[in-house]
């Protein structure tokens, strides 16, 4: 096989410019994202904050949706406008503002209202991966929803008010294959040695220089031969396998001391757990079609390898933790963990190659390098299904559990509440709460308010420090509040594009005078 061609300097330029995110999400996640489109309902101060969060790390390209002009009140507030935009276009100066931070970016601008762009062009948005709506009413919202749920489309909803914020993100289906989970289970097959582990293992002697999983498997064999085959299960049966370990140090060995801190976090991998579970019962991955995705199609190779060759287990992800050892020892056992994990994916490969041939897929639909991703992955997957924001204007919906946040003096749910009254304040009357006359708006909100909770059941009332509060910022923005919100979202956007790390599901809420953030899923 011939070696692989140099990167162009091009190609090693942009990995140097974004190198620390790679680092994040890899080269494949890099390219998911430079392959974006984005589009911004709005180009208040927190949508131009959230499209700088990804203009910088290098989104494809956006598109901002605004026919909005440029007002002193729009100057103070938003870090993309100066004084020379005054009296023109919001949209085209902060697209050309935006621009300037990232010349890999590509943005465009469009000067109609997002109500008349549905009623004219209703597959507008297709072009899009992403949608984000700020400072948008109720009635737009709805009909966004109801619009973007059909056609497939992720839409964050977002708005931000004085020290407040809150976004609310729609998605029909979203699958994960990468989601990072923050303390990964370790799958070493102890339990479950394959004839390969079997056989290094017998040829290796227990030294200091060996790494503290050949030490561990030595002494777990004796501790299970003493006990009728049986593998520690709980806590005192480990705590007799630990005692065991050190019972065969003979001075201070680094690698016997790291085989005895592995002890409880080294059992139970290979076997699906209950969220892996339920993917591979799902109905999705039952009955694939020729419409499946390639998740889908990937789940299914993954469930007909665990009910067969792989006898319960997910596929080997061949991936070592780090261990104090010399180095051909390391190696020598990563090689055979890395080949069995190859065999495996293997194995998988051709069954979703005989489903896209059933499903008269072309062969390229899923890769190689897709299922060895996959089948590394297999054991931290996660499919998030989302709920339509239109249907949150039921008056019965999810009545006990917003009744149950209310009760709790710590809970944000009030801040959640009372700015939907604010969107049905803007709705009912064309201008935000507090603009006008701050007390007489103050008892228009709350009476807002209290008629959506009384309609849902709920007794406890919003307080009217909280309905003064929304007022007296007059439907402000916060430059600097909607600088750090902006950037949460950013990160959720990032999220939803690079099919990596699991998104917010599905509601959240900032506070910026407590600095408390709290999630719903509503």
């Amino acid at each position: 096989m011939s070696s692989p061609a140099p990167k162009s300097p091009e190609l090693s330029d942009k990995s140097r410019k974004y190198d620390r995110q790679i680092r994040l999400w890899g080269e494949h996640g890099q390219t998911l994202l430079e392959n974006a489109q984005i589009c911004l309902i709005n180009a208040t101060a927190l949508g131009t904050e959230i499209l700088k969060g990804v203009v910088l790390p290098g989104v494809g390209g956006f598109t901002i949706v605004d026919n909005g002009i440029v007002t002193e009140e729009d100057i103070g507030c938003n870090f993309f406008l100066d004084s020379a935009s005054l009296g023109q276009s919001r949209a085209k100066s902060c697209m050309q503002l935006l621009q300037e931070l990232n010349p890999d970016v590509n943005g465009d601008y469009l000067d109609e209202n997002v109500d008349q762009l549905m009623d004219s062009q209703a597959d507008f948005f297709r072009n899009f991966d992403v949608v984000v709506a700020t400072g948008v009413n109720e009635r737009t919202v709805a009909r966004l929803s109801n619009l973007l749920w059909d056609q497939h489309i992720p839409l964050m909803v977002c708005r931000s008010v004085g020290f407040y914020g809150v976004a609310r993100l729609q998605v029909k289906e979203h699958c994960v294959v990468e989601s990072h989970p923050d303390s990964r289970q370790s799958d070493l097959r102890l339990e479950h040695p394959f004839e390969a582990l079997k056989k290094h293992m017998a040829e290796t002697e227990v030294t200091s220089k060996v790494p503290w999983l050949v030490v561990m498997y030595k002494s777990l064999q004796e501790w299970v031969e003493s006990h009728g085959g049986r593998y520690p299960a709980n806590y005192r049966e480990k705590s007799e396998l630990r005692e065991l370990i050190r019972s065969k140090m003979t001075a201070d060995e680094e690698n016997f001391e790291e085989a005895i801190k592995a002890v409880n976090s080294s059992f139970g991998g290979g076997k699906p757990g209950s969220a892996i579970g339920e993917i591979l019962a799902d109905d999705c991955c039952l009955n694939v079609r020729k419409e499946s995705n390639a998740f889908w199609i990937l789940a299914r190779a993954l469930r007909d390898f665990v009910e067969n060759e792989g006898h319960g287990l997910l596929p080997l992800p061949g991936v070592l933790p780090d261990m104090t050892a010399d180095t051909s020892s390391y190696i020598n056992l990563q090689n055979v963990y890395r080949a069995q994990a190859a065999h495996d994916a293997e194995i998988v490969y051709r069954r979703a190659r005989q489903l896209l041939k059933e499903l008269n897929k072309p062969n390229d639909f899923i890769t190689e390098k897709d299922v060895r991703l996959f089948c590394r992955e297999a054991a931290n997957l996660a499919v998030l299904r989302g709920t339509k924001i239109a249907d949150e204007y039921d008056k019965a919906y999810k009545a006990s559990q917003i009744s149950s946040a209310l009760e709790s003096p710590s809970s944000l749910m009030a801040h959640y509440l009372t700015l939907r009254a604010v969107d049905k304040f803007q709705a009912e009357h064309g201008y935000l709460p507090g603009e006008c006359q701050v007390e007489e708006d103050t008892s228009r909100i709350k009476s807002i308010a209290n008629k959506m909770i009384n309609e849902w059941g709920i007794s406890t009332p919003i307080s009217d420090d909280l309905a003064h509060e929304i007022c007296r910022y007059g439907g402000a923005e916060i430059h600097s509040i909607s600088a750090f919100f902006g950037g949460c979202i950013a990160h959720e956007l990032i999220k939803l594009i690079s099919k990596q790390y699991k998104p917010f599901d599905n509601t959240i809420v900032y506070d910026g005078t407590t600095a408390q953030t709290e999630t719903f899923k509503l």
